[in-house]
């Protein structure tokens, strides 16, 4: 099922800026975010890391109900909620996002402020679900909703997700692969004389490796993003060469498709703390000539009696940090 879908869309291009709802590409839990915003490949319960990769859902997600909060400055909240439950070795997870960009004030063409304002939204609406295939062997697939409201122009798409997950017997290495936002506009925001303007989803094929010391409590990860698509630049090459020489070199396109992170996991599981890397946001966000800390996310979180609380920070542009806030709650072990 996994490499069909892969092969049949294997043709389909994404390039940045030419896709809609990039929304899709935004952290959904405070352990996403620490993690850079991109990982496939770290299974430990956490509900928000199965939307990057179906098959990441497993035991741990039975029962287990997932709030998310994220303020990302400028009056931008996300929301989310998130349940998971489980019929033996079979995984299901469902989620509903939420994302306000805040209020807009209407202008004329001159720029004078007309008084009023308005309001630009985005929803989602997410099923999962992934079936442990044999010892340490899962696939997971999601199937998405997407709706848009900016003004008076509204949008929707259909979409969906395809993952898997291995861990090696009798080690600390796992590997995760997943195609994230297999799909297209159903509804697009405007038409003109030869119909509707449809997009496709920000496609999005990502293959991670997660490797845990066997001794010491630090596990390593790395994961490689938008695979299908080698220049990720939003800008012309004419325009790029002439602004940018130094940024237009192949290592630095390379290492842009690359999160890192580093994490502190005791074997109890009590806490965790992360530090990641992503070099694409970096690239993108950071302004030049001046200190930011653009690319860098730092989390942590501790699960104690069936409870787990994360808190991560990250920034996107000088001067403005992103808090996500997460909250789980196992019910399972709640009313035991």
């Amino acid at each position: 099922m996994l490499f069909g879908l892969l092969a049949i869309t294997s043709g389909v291009v994404a390039q940045g800026g030419k896709a809609v709802y990039n929304c899709l590409n935004l952290p959904y839990s405070s352990r996403h975010n620490a993690l850079g915003g991109s990982n496939v490949s770290t299974s430990d319960g956490d509900l928000g890391m199965a939307l990057n990769n179906p098959a990441l859902l497993s035991y741990a997600s039975d029962k287990l109900l997932s709030l998310n909060y994220a303020y990302y400055g400028a009056a931008m909240n996300f929301a989310s909620v998130l349940y998971g439950h489980n019929w033996g070795k079979n995984y299901s997870g469902y989620a509903i996002h939420y994302l306000d960009y805040g209020k807009f004030a209407y202008a004329d063409e001159y720029g004078n402020l007309l008084g009023t304002t308005f309001s630009a939204r985005d929803f989602l609406f997410e099923g999962m679900y992934a079936r442990q295939l044999s010892h340490g062997f899962r696939i997971g697939v999601g199937v998405k909703g997407v709706y848009s409201s900016y003004e008076s122009y509204s949008s929707f798409a259909l979409g969906a997700d395809v993952g898997a997950y291995y861990a090696i017997p009798d080690s600390t290495l796992q590997i995760g692969l997943s195609l994230q936002n297999i799909g297209w506009q159903l509804k697009g925001f405007y038409s003109d004389e030869y119909g509707q303007k449809l997009a496709s989803l920000p496609l999005n094929l990502q293959l991670g490796l997660s490797y845990k010391l066997a001794h010491a409590p630090l596990r390593f990860s790395l994961t490689i993003h938008n695979m299908q698509t080698w220049n990720l630049s939003y800008v012309g090459i004419d325009e790029k060469q002439a602004n940018n020489k130094s940024q237009d070199t192949w290592y630095n396109t390379l290492f842009s498709h690359t999160v890192w992170a580093v994490d502190i996991v005791p074997k109890k599981d009590v806490f965790w703390l992360t530090v990641s890397y992503n070099h694409r946001r970096r690239r993108e966000m950071a302004i030049q000539d001046q200190f930011s800390l653009a690319g860098l996310a730092i989390g942590t979180g501790f699960h104690v009696k069936g409870i787990r609380i994360g808190a991560a920070f990250s920034q996107y542009t000088r001067g403005n940090f992103t808090f996500q806030a997460s909250l789980s709650l196992h019910i399972n072990e709640l009313m035991k």
